[in-house]
């Protein structure tokens, strides 16, 4: 029996705990990972606090590099040694008709790493191996990591914002996903201004040093009214703000699986002529597909984009995730589990 060492949540709340496992078997049509990095995100504070409902335990992590080191029944032998990322779509069922027309981040079946299956923070994981998308030799595992769901999504917001190059792009918080998408704009939207709202003070610095023409805080008035805004931020505030900041016909796309409950309240000061009228449209992110995963992949090794990442070890997950919690931080924070061979 090979033991390995994991991060888990447990039943009783608690921050996340580390256990010895035993190292899983991969089952029929699926292999093994031998994780070597594995990316801190916001959603798994929504699972830890309750926003996104999660079995447990669990370990958690969906933004997991690593190389294949064992297959099951039915997959290709050849693949060992392969190095693969893995995101946030665990699994979707290929057949309905979300699936069938691209969209298998809306599919009935759709399956989540670390949520409905163990997941990075851990030494190894087992996934579908049609799940497990090749990492480009150009890409550590380190920089690759985040891109699998912070880049994924943003990628996905993007496309979403539906902006022509030199429309007005906003975007409301500036973490691990909108640094990214700030880097993606530039290089596929060069005419663009990018604007960014942001409590943090240093964030909003952060974003000027990376390309953005404009930082603010939240309320602040931009000098120009956005076409769209990307919204990564888990409240409401944000939400209406950037509605009001929104010109005609402006598209607000809410990229966040859950949203604090606390201020909920707000929504009912949604004022219709300021905020709603003049055609402009809220649409939200669900997930992300395979292709948006391989798209951020190509991206980021065409244009050369690589977020900005502090490395923790994997003792160190509640760490990243109480900075996380709390501000005080640029970019993502990647686990390191094991260096490749």
């Amino acid at each position: 029996m090979q033991l390995q060492q994991v991060a888990t949540l447990q039943r009783d709340g608690r921050p996340l705990v580390a256990v010895a496992l035993e190292a899983p078997e991969p089952q029929t049509g699926e292999v093994r990972l031998r994780v070597h990095a594995c990316a801190v995100c916001h959603t798994e504070l929504d699972q830890i606090e309750g926003r996104v409902e999660t079995p447990t335990p669990r370990v958690l992590g969906h933004q997991a590099v690593g190389t294949i080191d064992a297959v099951g029944d039915g997959v290709d032998g050849s693949r060992i040694g392969e190095r693969v990322g893995v995101g946030w779509i665990a699994s979707a069922c290929g057949e309905c008709r979300w699936c069938e027309r691209g969209e298998e981040n809306l599919c009935p079946e759709f399956r989540a790493t670390g949520r409905d299956c163990d997941g990075g923070y851990a030494e190894f994981m087992t996934i579908p191996a049609a799940f497990a998308v090749p990492v480009p030799d150009g890409l550590d595992a380190a920089h690759a990591a985040p891109l699998l769901c912070a880049g994924a999504i943003g990628f996905r917001s993007l496309k979403l914002a539906g902006l022509v190059n030199g429309q007005v792009l906003a975007l409301t918080g500036f973490g691990a996903s909108n640094h990214l998408v700030l880097a993606l704009a530039r290089a596929r939207l060069p005419d663009s201004p990018v604007l960014v709202f942001a409590r943090d003070p240093d964030q909003r610095a952060q974003a000027l040093e990376l390309g953005a023409s404009w930082a603010g805080d939240t309320h602040d008035e931009p000098p120009t009214a956005p076409d769209a805004i990307i919204d990564t931020t888990p409240v409401w505030e944000t939400v209406l703000a950037a509605l009001e900041r929104l010109a005609p016909g402006g598209r607000l796309v809410i990229n966040a699986i859950a949203k604090e409950p606390g201020d909920r309240d707000r929504l009912a000061g949604l004022d219709y002529p300021s905020q709603l009228w003049k055609e402009k449209e809220i649409k939200s992110v669900a997930n992300v597909t395979r292709a948006d995963i391989r798209g951020v992949l190509e991206a980021a090794t065409e244009h050369e984009l690589r977020p900005q990442v502090t490395e923790l070890s994997l003792d160190d997950a509640n760490q990243a995730l109480t900075r996380i919690r709390f501000g005080g931080f640029r970019g993502a924070f990647v686990l390191r589990i094991a260096d490749p061979d």
